[in-house]
């Protein structure tokens, strides 16, 4: 799933970021939740669908879509 980061009001909640965003629960990893990366600057990220940050990367909204890649460890053979 990607990231999307966001400037959203001090102490928004993740329903706060689904209304302003105007996406719906199904649209993000209710999981994840709403992560605050820097409180003084508003700036917030949650992970949503592959169709929503689609959706947001179209829209003239300010937010910013991130790919996420799923990391696993190295396997046995993997050089050190």
């Amino acid at each position: 799933m990607p990231l999307l980061t966001v400037r959203l009001h001090q102490g928004a909640t993740l329903d706060d970021a689904l209304r302003e965003l105007h996406l719906s629960e199904s649209d993000a990893d209710i999981g994840y939740g709403l992560i605050c990366l820097d409180p003084d600057e508003g700036l917030y990220t949650l992970r949503v669908t592959d169709g929503a940050a689609q959706r947001m990367s179209e829209s003239d909204s300010e937010a910013t879509v991130y790919a996420d890649p799923r990391i696993e460890p190295a396997g046995p053979d993997s050089p050190a």
